[in-house]
């Protein structure tokens, strides 16, 4: 009941930061979405040093952690380059490129999971490497990876919350403030947490509808 109670005295803070919340993941979803795909295009370029830019990008993306990803794009560029991004931008940014390198392996492996054959068929159509790809790979690649790609997205709004350091207001910046109303570091954490469950388990209920009516449409 406290809960509840506290949830609605406090409901303009915590649906702020709702709010900011859904933004940032979708925009590191779907910014991420197209530059993971440009990334998995670099790995499969016949130019070995193309190639390699987009293997380095993904290594490195996966194999750092998100906050010094944030740290560096919204406190290194200003102090190095003098280049100043806005919280929400650099909160953006640092969602997208990391959201790219994972996304950019998703592509990857629904490319390598097409048929051979299609490719093969639609080169002897008098298509091109580049239009074999784009008409025939790379949307039944999508197609078999939407479910991971769903699953991106969970992952991003969890990982949002790391945009709190920079003092971007989402869920986790307005517990806090809350609790430094309220002097309780226990109940309106609990209330974020309860938030969190109810998006990704609402998002993960409609990933698995939609793969269920996915499979019934190929099985047509």
């Amino acid at each position: 009941m406290e809960l509840f109670t506290m949830f609605w005295e406090y409901r303009s803070y915590f649906l702020t930061g709702l709010q900011y919340t859904l933004l940032l993941a979708a925009l590191g979803v779907l910014c991420g979405f197209i530059l993971g795909l440009l990334v998995t295009l670099l790995r499969m370029a016949p130019w070995r040093i193309v190639r390699f830019i987009g293997h380095a990008w993904v290594e490195f993306l996966r194999g750092t952690p998100m906050l010094v990803q944030l740290l560096i794009i919204h406190y290194g560029f200003s102090t190095a380059f003098n280049i100043n991004f806005s919280p929400i931008e650099s909160g953006a940014i640092t969602l997208s490129i990391n959201s790219s390198a994972y996304l950019a392996e998703i592509f990857r492996a629904g490319i390598q999971g097409v048929d051979r054959g299609q490719g093969e068929a639609a080169r002897s159509l008098g298509m091109n490497r580049w239009m074999s790809l784009r008409f025939i790979i790379i949307p039944q690649a999508i197609k078999s990876v939407l479910p991971a790609i769903g699953n991106e997205f969970i992952t991003i709004i969890k990982e949002s919350s790391i945009v709190s350091f920079i003092g971007i207001t989402e869920l986790m910046f307005q517990s806090g403030a809350v609790v430094t109303i309220t002097y309780d570091g226990m109940t309106p954490y609990l209330i974020v947490a309860v938030m969190y469950f109810i998006l990704t388990f609402t998002l993960s209920r409609i990933l698995g509808l939609f793969e269920r009516k996915l499979k019934a449409s190929d099985h047509r």
